[in-house]
């Protein structure tokens, strides 16, 4: 349960689709994210080509100075995203295992709260509410040690 007497960590999330360029980069800016925590199963064959695993930490530095982290054990099992995407299973079903998935990674455990301060985890989904990513923040603000406020960009 997290405790009320530690400064909140301030954590973020953002979708890349339906973004250009311009707005995506400068929503990480005007937030003052520190580091990119891409939450994405497959980095590396995006539509958007500034979101590509070889050019994103690049542009992140060079525009933001944003650190960039890849992080495939946040993300949903390929398995999971087929059986939402491809046989329509409901999100809330998708949201259940992948809930029962983040817990049995104990992905709690692995992440330090204090590299969580100021950083933006990151997936393809425009919306938030529907996303992993919103799920994860979910578990974590109920995991974590130290309060979690988070804002999706």
């Amino acid at each position: 349960m997290p405790s009320k007497k530690s400064k909140p960590i301030r954590l973020y999330t953002i979708g890349f689709t339906k973004k250009s360029a311009e707005d995506f980069f400068a929503r990480l800016k005007k937030a003052g994210v520190k580091k990119i925590i891409d939450v994405r199963l497959n980095n590396e064959s995006q539509i958007a080509g500034f979101a590509k695993k070889q050019d994103l930490p690049f542009f992140l530095k060079k525009i933001g100075g944003i650190d960039y982290e890849h992080r495939p054990d946040l993300a949903p099992t390929q398995a999971l995203i087929d059986e939402y995407r491809k046989e329509k299973k409901g999100v809330e079903n998708f949201k259940k295992k992948y809930l029962k998935l983040v817990k049995q990674r104990k992905v709690e455990k692995a992440l330090d709260p204090k590299d969580l301060d100021g950083a933006c985890f990151l997936c393809s989904e425009d919306k938030a509410p529907d996303c992993h990513r919103s799920f994860l923040t979910q578990y974590l603000t109920q995991t974590c040690p130290t309060p979690i406020e988070v804002e999706d960009l």
